[in-house]
């Protein structure tokens, strides 16, 4: 009996999460060491997974696939390919650091109960089960059902545990745009099927309607396929997020805990960029070509936008949330460039921004902590007190300004390059933003840990354990800077295969 990979990859935290809001209200400290045990398992599976994958074997390995409603050709399908494997082990990997991060984020949190503790972090690792499926899920009704459900477990991260009177609100905001964007989606899943029926028999699975798409035998005209294409487009795009559909983003950053917060601008919102190369580019090819230069467009207003706000904020954790818009703005960028430099640029971006974000965000998240305010003016003189956080986050700033010799430079290089083959106007003006960042980074460190000593109240450096959570993701900036064809080796296959059209 072979052993189901990817169903255990995802079943560790699913389950977990449940043992987790189990146990006695008075066991809030097995809660959290349940929790970081769990992430930890499943993050030494993910590794086993990865050693099962072959970079010169088929494109979709470890396949999954069962009945799971017969009336309507839904299969409960698994399959993973290289894009898929290099998020996984983002996900898998960053949500131990995340766990370690947030040890006390709900103790100190306003709202909890009595079980305030267990609450969190089984959401957390909720949000981690369904996030693992949605990157190996080749059903396409599969993987709606989870692009929607894990926006529940984060809207009560946000709203439960989030700081200020905003978070709320800010909760509710994030909800509602995501599940417009789903809403959207679910009429593109639905017109899809049938589509599909026109064409035989009804079918939700990715490799089918790819293989329609293919050999001419999809029954849609032109512009059916564009209108599907826009409604699977818009749910990506803001969950991406993408301008003008960005503005949940820096609210929701702000007002939830800095590990929530982290987890669902470096994890989740990859879904919606990962969707658009597994889903938009496979299964519309012909509309995804026809909308390209547009999405180009609003991917270059994303990046100059994101940076240019960036600059002028006075909120430090909101600045690192406009930094993140900008950055999506290059993966989008780099996905429909469609070429094959831009496209394996991308994939590595995602994973290159999920570990430099959750480093800048989480040690800003660190010193806020301390001094209770989010704003840059109220510091000063910081790296006198505090040389080692400091230092750190100067390492992590210079990786989201996409320094050479750390992992963003790469893969920013990479969108860059081949986006220039086919949009050289686009590239120019992305490429304002390298300068656009160094100002935001730069200016930023200067007001906040240079200068006289001007902070009042005490600042303390990184304890024992923020410095063994920070070290992993300083050393994978450094490694994935040096050797990023760790990474690229697995990538590249699966963007041959997609840039192709499937003749690889």
């Amino acid at each position: 009996m072979s052993i189901p990979w990817l169903t255990i990859l995802w079943l560790i935290p699913a389950a977990s999460s449940v043992v987790v809001i189990a146990l006695p209200a008075e066991k809030a400290a097995t809660a959290k060491w349940v929790a970081l045990g769990a992430s930890t398992a499943a993050a030494v599976w993910s590794l086993l997974v990865a050693t099962r994958f072959s970079t010169g074997g088929a494109r979709f390995q470890l396949v999954e696939d069962l009945s799971w409603v017969p009336a309507i050709g839904a299969r409960y399908s698994l399959a993973l390919d290289g894009i898929g494997l290099a998020l996984v082990l983002l996900t898998a990997l960053l949500t131990p650091v995340l766990i370690g991060a947030g040890w006390h984020e709900a103790d100190r949190s306003g709202r909890t109960t009595a079980r305030g503790t267990h609450g969190f972090f089984a959401l957390l690792l909720a949000v981690e089960a369904m996030v693992l499926i949605s990157f190996v899920a080749v059903d396409v009704l599969l993987f709606y059902l989870v692009f929607e459900a894990m926006l529940i477990p984060m809207y009560f991260l946000i709203g439960g545990y989030g700081s200020g009177p905003s978070a709320p609100a800010a909760a509710v905001k994030f909800l509602l745009y995501n599940l417009f964007g789903g809403l959207l989606m679910l009429a593109a899943v639905i017109g899809l099927y049938v589509v599909t029926l026109r064409s035989g028999d009804g079918t939700f699975s990715l490799q089918a309607i790819s293989q329609l798409v293919r050999t001419g035998e999809l029954n849609a005209s032109s512009s059916v396929t564009h209108w599907l294409f826009l409604g699977f487009f818009f749910a990506f795009a803001v969950k991406a997020p993408l301008w003008p559909l960005h503005s949940w983003l820096p609210d929701a950053a702000v007002a939830a805990t800095p590990s929530s917060a982290v987890l669902m601008m470096a994890v989740m919102d990859k879904v919606g960029t990962f969707a658009m190369l597994r889903f938009c580019l496979e299964l519309f090819p012909e509309a995804s070509a026809t909308f390209a230069p547009a999405i180009s467009v609003l991917a270059v207003v994303s990046i100059l936008y994101g940076a240019i706000l960036a600059i002028g904020q006075t909120d430090l954790l909101r600045l690192i949330a406009y930094t993140s818009i900008s950055h999506f703005g290059f993966i989008v960028l780099g996905i429909f460039a469609l070429t094959a430099q831009g496209q394996s640029g991308s994939t590595l971006y995602m994973v290159n921004h999920g570990i430099s974000t959750a480093a800048l965000f989480l040690i800003a998240g660190f010193l806020v902590t301390q001094r209770g305010s989010r704003l840059i003016a109220d510091y000063g003189g910081t790296a006198k007190v505090a040389p080692v956080l400091a230092g750190t986050f100067l390492v992590a700033g210079l990786a989201t300004l996409s320094l050479p010799g750390l992992a963003p430079f790469v893969s920013e290089f990479l969108v860059l390059i081949g986006t220039y083959v086919r949009y050289p106007v686009a590239a120019v003006f992305a490429a304002l933003a390298l300068v656009l960042s160094a100002v935001y980074i730069l200016w930023t460190y200067q007001r906040v840990f240079g200068g006289p000593v001007r902070t009042p109240g005490p600042i303390s450096d990184l304890t024992i354990r923020q410095r063994v959570t920070i070290a992993p993701l300083l050393i994978a900036l450094v490694v994935l800077g040096f050797f990023p064809g760790l990474l690229l080796g697995v990538i590249d296959p699966a963007i041959n295969y997609l840039s192709s059209g499937g003749t690889r």
